[in-house]
């Protein structure tokens, strides 16, 4: 963790930042809501969130990279920060609690710092290469966190976002035969599920549909807590437009469920 220390700090510093904009702003009578092509509801505290975002990077950072979901990139390099200024921008609108902040830096190929704010539910979740994985509300009130031991999926506590993407993906009877095969499921959603597994309090969660913004953050943390973080086909990674997480012993069994490709490790 020692050379990322201190981008993991800035990375706090930033998501500081986003809370401070974000919470002001949920449950706003003022809030404006528009909508992008896709067709996913955006806010005034989506764009403002970036924004405020890289332009503390363009000051601390300048010679780094920012992919953002709501203004694409700019720069390059080999160093890039990843950002998805709200996660659950739906949740946001409608003034459920359940949205975060997902801040990432890259590294070629490899994501080597994830920090995950969530001021409406008081939680935040960080992780930096080699240096564990941590919860709590900010950086100096913190516990680290694992995944849990669960062994089969009989046992297993599954979590998702919704069924319409596994419809969408000719997935969805794959899926109910999932949701059929393990102890018990709930729809937590978007990036609770995956921290979530993280903390060992799941241990599957899966979504069909994703970005490389919704997943970066969320991946070294759940590596750093001893988990496994693949798309669909089993290949590793937060690019891959889809994604398993698991405690790593579900993982081989979840893909085989789900029709996934064989589980390919990274050497």
């Amino acid at each position: 963790m020692a050379g990322y220390s201190d981008d993991l700090r800035l990375a706090h510093v930033l998501a500081d930042g986003a809370d401070d904009i974000t919470t002001k702003r949920f449950r706003a009578l003022d809030l404006g809501v528009g909508e992008k092509p896709d067709p996913a509801p955006v806010s005034d505290a989506d764009r403002s969130v970036e924004e405020q975002i890289r332009g503390t990077l363009k000051r601390a950072r300048p010679r780094d990279a920012v992919l953002g979901e709501e203004y694409g990139r700019t720069g390059y390099g080999q160093r890039c920060w990843i950002v998805d200024p709200i996660d659950g921008t739906a949740n946001f609108v409608r003034g459920v609690p359940v949205w975060a902040t997902l801040i990432a830096l890259m590294e070629h190929d490899e994501v080597v710092v994830g920090v995950v704010s969530a001021p409406a539910l008081n939680r935040r979740w960080w992780a930096a290469r080699e240096g564990g994985a941590w919860t709590g509300r900010n950086i100096n009130r913190a516990q680290r966190i694992q995944v849990s031991q669960v062994a089969g999926l009989a046992d297993a506590s599954l979590s998702y976002s919704s069924l319409d993407g596994w419809e969408e993906q000719g997935r969805l009877d794959r899926f109910l035969d999932l949701t059929r095969a393990v102890w018990r499921t709930r729809a937590f959603g978007d990036f609770w599920s995956h921290m979530m597994v993280a903390e060992g309090v799941v241990d599957v969660s899966a979504e069909p549909v994703a970005s490389l913004w919704d997943l970066a953050a969320l991946q070294v943390i759940v590596e750093e807590a001893g988990g496994m973080f693949t798309d669909l086909s089993g290949v590793p990674g937060p690019d891959g437009g889809s994604v398993v997480c698991s405690n790593g012993r579900l993982h081989a069994e979840t893909l085989r469920a789900l029709g996934g490709g064989r589980l390919s490790l990274r050497i």
